[in-house]
């Protein structure tokens, strides 16, 4: 293998985990732990809805053993608000604060809005904001962003293509720049339903020669209703372990 793949869950505070992945009786404060003695990465969708302060990234990294490495999801605020547009000063402050992970920080997760059309320019003078030592994803939720065009924008660029099931908008398996990154989100339902088998194997022939080719591989699972998640995280790696022999 030339290069990594890391699958887990999109979060991992979920009340609704305990007694399917938590011990009963264990605090949640303890959560954390117990979640990544079982996983080597986690995404971090909080950071979606408002962007946590300093500390917050700070305690994060702290918590983390070693390899551990989270992903973290761009603010609403940016991606659903400013649709890209005049981001130069709250890009700056996601990008400063999520830098507070250090060793600890994987990729950056920039989801569009569903019914926003594509629109190639403002894409490609947001992407001019960004870091290039930093890996940046974009997940399209509409299908006009889901173009061969865009695609080669963004793998010019040096940025990469998240295909993912949600909405009814089941992308192509592609990839572009540095990694490759998939999400979950629901074998029969939206955050619900564990994934059929057959379905994960067919993943991973296509994760084991993305790594191969020499792209790092995160993959999440945002089906987290009834711990399904878990248990397709699980049965993926076990798979790509499999492959990987």
């Amino acid at each position: 293998m030339n290069a990594t793949i890391r699958i887990g869950c999109s979060g991992w505070q979920y009340r609704h985990w305990r007694e399917i992945f938590y011990p009963r009786m264990t605090p949640q404060r303890l959560w954390f732990a117990h979640y990544s003695s079982v996983f080597s990465s986690v995404e971090l969708n909080t950071s979606f809805y408002h962007l946590p302060k300093p500390e917050t990234f700070t305690k994060w990294r702290d918590q983390a053993p070693e390899g551990f490495r989270y992903a973290v999801k761009a603010p609403r605020f940016i991606t659903h608000m400013k649709k890209l547009k005049e981001c130069a000063e709250p890009v700056e402050e996601f990008i400063k604060r999520a830098r507070n992970l250090v060793e600890a920080l994987g990729p950056l997760l920039y989801q569009l809005p569903p019914r926003w059309e594509c629109d190639a320019r403002r894409l490609e003078e947001f992407i001019a904001l960004l870091p290039p030592d930093l890996d940046h994803v974009f997940e399209f939720r509409e299908k006009s962003w889901v173009t061969e065009d865009v695609l080669t924008l963004l793998d010019s660029a040096g940025i990469s293509f998240c295909a993912h099931d949600m909405g009814g908008l089941a992308t192509p398996r592609w990839s572009s720049g540095p990694v490759a990154y998939v999400r979950f989100h629901g074998g029969t339902g939206k955050y619900r339903g564990r994934y059929p088998e057959e379905q994960l194997l067919g993943w991973t022939d296509w994760l084991v020669g993305e790594a191969k080719a020499g792209r790092d591989v995160w993959c999440y699972f945002n089906n987290d209703i009834g711990g399904a998640a878990i248990q397709d995280a699980l049965t993926l790696r076990a798979m790509v372990a499999q492959a990987m022999r």
